[in-house]
């Protein structure tokens, strides 16, 4: 088992298919990720509902609990990040870079030829972990998280010979 913040904290986390029985705690990540934004319950309900047909969700699990979650909506040839977030002491430990992976590995399953995403524009450690991915910046949203709390639409094209090392945007 990994220290959090260590180098082996990644391979200690085990990515598996989100359940219900997960709600709560991906509800608590989400509730202190995102305070102004969080989803309800509810919401999580509704997009587990859509699993697997046009949605698909993680959890990153460590020691028996969840420490990080992602999910993608899948629509023809595009996927969307739905949501992507790890525990504050689970951060900078390589999780939230193997839950983006994950998704990207569902986009390539799915024959998608984009990735899209919206991240506040004020969020620097997911700016680099996105651009890092391949992901670019392609236009602002003002005010999408609240007033004042802009968001950046960022995509990743994907080739058919796409692999976690290798990202063009």
């Amino acid at each position: 088992m990994g220290v959090p913040g260590s180098a082996d904290e990644t391979t200690a986390a085990q990515i598996r298919i989100m359940r219900w029985w997960d709600v709560p705690q991906v509800h608590d990540i989400e509730t202190h990720s995102f305070p102004d934004t969080a989803w309800s319950i509810e919401t999580f309900w509704a997009e587990l509902a859509g699993v697997p047909e046009t949605r698909r969700y993680w959890v990153a699990e460590v020691a028996g609990s969840v420490v990080g979650y992602a999910g993608v909506m899948v629509v023809g040839s595009e996927t969307d990040v739905q949501t992507i977030a790890v525990t504050p002491e689970h951060r900078g430990t390589g999780l939230g870079a193997a839950l983006l992976a994950q998704l990207i590995e569902e986009a390539l399953r799915r024959e998608c030829r984009h990735v899209m995403l919206e991240v506040a524009a004020d969020n620097e450690a997911a700016l680099r972990l996105y651009e890092r991915h391949g992901f670019t910046r392609l236009a602002k949203r003002s005010n999408y998280y609240g007033r004042g709390r802009d968001a950046l639409v960022m995509r990743a094209r994907l080739t058919p010979a796409h692999s976690a090392g290798d990202r063009d945007a």
